[in-house]
This record gives C-alpha cells, sequence and structure tokens, in this order.
C-alpha cells in the first residue's frame, strides 16, 4: 500500500490575525475577539502577543483582562473571516480537490497526487504557505504527515507559521515526544484518568492491556491504542457531512428562575427543529448542555426514533432538564444540539422502538 501524503493546514490566531491585517494600529498588540468583560464576554481568539499573557479562547473575558490590563477587545466580525477563509480554502483547492474543512480556519489535504504535479509534499505545504501570505496577508501552520492524526499534532507543533514534517522514517521517533493531551479525544478529565495510572505519554498506551485500558476510558481504548501505535486510516472526506448541529448561549446573568431556564431551552431547541427542516434530516439524539455558575458542565441526552418534528425535540429536550440541577444551581450556559443524522429515506426501514437514554457523564 503506497503511503499517503496528508497536509494539515491550520491558520494562525486567524480572527485576531485578520483583525490586525485590517487595522495596523492593532499590530503587536495583544488583542482579542470576543464580548465585553463586564457582559458575561468569552475570548474567541486571542493573538500571539496575548497568549504571551496566559490570555486563550473560550476563556472569560473577564479573567483575560486580569492577566493583561492592557488588552484591546474587538467585537467579531465573521463576515470577514469568512471572506479571508473563502480566499484560503480556494488555494487549497488549486491543488487537490481532496481538502476537507475543519472549521474556518483549518483543513486537511490529501497531496498524494496534485494539481502542481509535486510529489514532495513538503512542497506543497511550503507552496500553500506561501500562496496564502501573498493572497491573503495572513500566515498559516502546516504539519505533512502519513495519516491525519499526526498531520494535526504536527500543524501545531511550531506555530505560529510553522511547518513541520514526518517522513514515514521519523514517524517513531515523533511519538516518543508527545504528552498523552496529544491523542484525539483526551480531554483534561481523561487525561487525569490515564495519568493517575502512570499513563503520562502517548507511547505509555502502549503497555497497558486492552481489559485495563477499557476499564479506564471505556469505548475509547481501542483508538487511542491504535492511534498510540501511529495508526489512523481515516481518508480525507470532501464532502463530510456534519455530525452534529446545535445552538447555546451564555447569559449575562446567571439563570434561576427553573420556568425561564424552560423557555430558553425551548427557544434553542426550536431552532434546532428549524435546521433539521432546512436540511431535510432527522436526528435521533438530543442533547441539552447546562454549564453552572462554577463552570462545571455536564451534559445529558436522550435517543429516539429519528425527528425533526418541533414539538418532539422541544419535549426531549426541556425533560432532560428535570436531569440537570438547573433551578437548584445558577445556570451560566445552557445548550441544545442534534446528532445521529438520517435523512428521510433512512427512516423507512427503522423500527419504532424507543431507544434508552445514552450515558450521561461530564463534558470536557
Amino acid at each position: 500500500m503506497s503511503v499517503r501524503r496528508i497536509i494539515h493546514v491550520d491558520m494562525d490566531a486567524f480572527y485576531a490575525s485578520v483583525e490586525q491585517r485590517d487595522d495596523p494600529s492593532l499590530r503587536g498588540k495583544p488583542l482579542v475577539v470576543g464580548g465585553q468583560p463586564d457582559k458575561r464576554g468569552v475570548v474567541a481568539a486571542a493573538s500571539y502577543e496575548a497568549r504571551a499573557f496566559g490570555v486563550h479562547s473560550a476563556m472569560s473575558m473577564a479573567k483575560a483582562v486580569r492577566l493583561c490590563p492592557s488588552l484591546v477587545i474587538v467585537r467579531p466580525d465573521m463576515a470577514r473571516y469568512k471572506g479571508a477563509s473563502t480566499a484560503v480554502f480556494s488555494i487549497f483547492r488549486e491543488v487537490t480537490p481532496l481538502v476537507e474543512p475543519l472549521s474556518l480556519d483549518e483543513a486537511y489535504l490529501d497531496v498524494t497526487e496534485n494539481a502542481w504535479q509535486e510529489p514532495l509534499a513538503t512542497k506543497v505545504a511550503r507552496r500553500l504557505k506561501d500562496r496564502i501570505r501573498e493572497t491573503t496577508g495572513l500566515t498559516a501552520s502546516a504539519g505533512v504527515a502519513p495519516n491525519k492524526f499526526l498531520a494535526k499534532v504536527a500543524s501545531g507543533w511550531r506555530k505560529p507559521d510553522g511547518l513541520t514534517v514526518i517522513s514515514p522514517e521519523r514517524v517513531e521517533p515523533f511519538l516518543h515526544q508527545l504528552p498523552v493531551d496529544a491523542l484525539w479525544g483526551v480531554g483534561p478529565v481523561t487525561a487525569r484518568k490515564l495519568r493517575a495510572h502512570g499513563i503520562d505519554k502517548l507511547v505509555d498506551v502502549r503497555r497497558v492491556p486492552t481489559p485495563t485500558l477499557h476499564d479506564i476510558v471505556g469505548s475509547l481504548a481501542d483508538w487511542l491504542q491504535r492511534l498510540a501505535h501511529g495508526q489512523d486510516d481515516r481518508p480525507v472526506e470532501p464532502n463530510r457531512t456534519s455530525k452534529s448541529a446545535g445552538s447555546e448561549n451564555t447569559f449575562a446573568e446567571d439563570l434561576t428562575d427553573l420556568d425561564r431556564i424552560r423557555e430558553e431551552v425551548a427557544d434553542m431547541a426550536a431552532e434546532v427543529a428549524d435546521w433539521l427542516a432546512r436540511k431535510s434530516w432527522q436526528a435521533r439524539t438530543v442533547t441539552l448542555k447546562v454549564r453552572y455558575d462554577d463552570f462545571t458542565t455536564i451534559t445529558r441526552s436522550h435517543s429516539a426514533p429519528p425527528t425533526r418534528a418541533c414539538e418532539a425535540i422541544v419535549a426531549r429536550a426541556v425533560q432532560l432538564l428535570a436531569r440537570t440541577d438547573a433551578g437548584r444551581r445558577p445556570v451560566r450556559l445552557l445548550g441544545v444540539s442534534v446528532h445521529n443524522f438520517c435523512d428521510d429515506s433512512d427512516t423507512a426501514t427503522l423500527g419504532h422502538s424507543r431507544l434508552p437514554f445514552d450515558a450521561e457523564q461530564p463534558a470536557e
């Protein structure tokens, strides 16, 4: 089997970089894109100057300002970010049709065969980075590897404006450098579980018997073992469909009234049902996300025969509130999402038995 040549390209501090590109007075300053600190704003993106103070995305804006009093806060301008993203993805598709978007600012490219007739993926990555800079005035970091997992890890290795190449003969030495957090699927909670069993490095996963690893991380065990050996056979999927869709909101003041909380959840569920209707999709699973005032975040899910009926999705989302402490503990954030999609043709062969509740666990 021939070795694939996969590139993962990740734009550097994308939203913040677009702002600094378009307003020269912002260059060199610690800058974040997001909401205001007095309105419970959250950091959507941070420039590298801001990151030097410990500021990062998903941090509360109030904490970001405490870490960096000179922080410049800019409201998001999604139209400009989408414009820059469109230009970047146009460059990707000049090279290969095998482009799998992950977000506005990152994607996988399979350049095993490419329009530039370039046999070396390293040269393709360099040309991509140069074209992006010339065309958009922005920088990108790239990882080149035989598979998606390694390419994604590599792209973050030397940010910003980095290029890291993992040739087949360098895979094993590279794996030995990685902490267990480098594994996809390993968030803070799972990482703590693994480290509690002496699994600190990615390669430490290899020495753990499969039954023991299943006891620690459940169904994630087999996937982690493959990644710990550098194995990832997933193809680059240019037409990858959404696996979930949702709506969520962080509130300016904590919610304590259960009736108000139910109304918010119902509104979000209706938005999600409307999205399904526009897609002509149905969903089997509805998930409720609740973040309390102490930032503890939980999810509760329910699966049933697929539907896009607004009343059914709203009812299921609201019912999930009974499995939370909403109304007894102040709520900072609420979210409703749907998963496990199918279209109308898929439902003809489905039975109508009710499926059990999904497993419940804290979000990582």
